[in-house]
């Protein structure tokens, strides 16, 4: 009996516990039941949405990590391939420059080799004219030295010579000049 009074008074304090707070089992019953309702309405029409736009968030954030990882490397291979050409390019330019740096002095050393040439022919030249000149003015000055020496040799013998003195002075005065 004891336990019966026990889980009577247990009971009763219960239900005056209850009843200060204001609770009702049927009240309660029905507030489970439409949070469960409210609950599955929620998961099926708002969570599954919103999990499924998080998926789908959660997927295009790794594309885009795996889309920037690969364009990281393209930008790599392209920086790459710049440095390649540009290192060519700058060879070939070096290569232009000495080929053109040959090809001047291979100009200058050909122009100036002309240049000799000419001018050694210039002298040349020059020589010839000038003993040109000189055997022309040696001759005139043998036949001025031959009219001379018959002019004197006339007047200091007082005589006319005759064209056969005349040539054999000038043939004498002709050799000692020479």
């Amino acid at each position: 009996m004891i336990a019966a009074a026990a889980a009577g008074g247990v009971g009763d304090m219960l239900r005056d516990t209850a009843e200060t707070f204001g609770w009702n089992p049927w009240l309660f019953f029905s507030q489970v039941i439409s949070f469960a309702i409210v609950a599955l309405l929620l998961r099926r029409f708002a969570y599954k949405p919103i999990v499924a736009v998080l998926e789908d968030r959660r997927r295009k954030i790794e594309e885009g990590q795996l889309n920037a990882e690969k364009i990281r490397k393209e930008l790599a291979e392209a920086e790459k391939r710049y440095q390649e050409i540009l290192a060519k390019a700058d060879a070939d330019a070096q290569r232009m420059i000495d080929e053109a740096r040959q090809s001047a002095a291979h100009l200058s050393e050909r122009k100036q080799q002309e240049a000799i040439a000419a001018s050694e022919q210039i002298v040349a030249k020059a020589k010839e004219a000038a003993s040109l000149e000189h055997e022309r003015q040696m001759q005139a000055l043998k036949r001025e030295l031959g009219h001379l020496v018959i002019e004197t040799t006339a007047k200091v013998t007082g005589k006319v010579l005759t064209p056969e003195d005349q040539k054999r002075l000038q043939e004498e005065a002709a050799r000692q000049v020479a």
